[in-house]
């Protein structure tokens, strides 16, 4: 079993701090090198204190769901003897509210569109390629969401 790190970095800088206005921009840095600049989502805090070009732990979930699913995918398709030139996938998340009245992310779907060179699958075979990714997938497995995946080719 792995160990996974992240760096989370923010600072106040010269900024109030108690009237709550301050900055909720700041960085993730991963063991490999990539610094992502991040933020609170502009729905759940306003622009100026989130910034939007910043990436928000809800997207940042969606597309850990969406990658490690696209990964297994990938796996089972060239095992599969299929040859993948591009997965897209246009995921989304919706929130929920449980019965504490706390926020989660309560529906996730994912919406990979895949291309093949060669032999493309049958709508039967590329569900149930799908359905495998998301049996081995572990971030999917780490999360009380329902997660639905409509894959199309083309």
């Amino acid at each position: 079993m792995g160990v996974y790190e992240a760096r989370i970095a923010w600072s106040r800088g010269d900024q109030p701090f108690l009237d709550k206005r301050y900055s909720r921009a700041h960085s993730w840095t991963f063991d490999g090198g990539a610094v992502v600049p991040a933020s609170s989502a502009p729905s759940s805090v306003p622009v100026p204190m989130s910034d939007p070009s910043g990436v928000d732990p809800e997207e940042a979930m969606i597309a850990s769901l969406s990658s490690c699913h696209m990964l297994w995918f990938l796996a089972f398709a060239a095992n599969a003897g299929l040859t993948v030139d591009t997965y897209v996938d246009e995921a989304s998340g919706e929130m929920g509210q449980d019965d504490g009245d706390r926020r989660y992310i309560a529906k996730v779907v994912l919406r990979p569109r895949t291309r093949f060179t060669g032999r493309v699958p049958s709508q039967e075979e590329l569900d149930a390629l799908h359905r495998q990714a998301h049996d081995h997938c572990e971030m999917a497995h780490s999360v009380r969401a329902t997660i639905t995946t409509i894959a199309t080719t083309g």
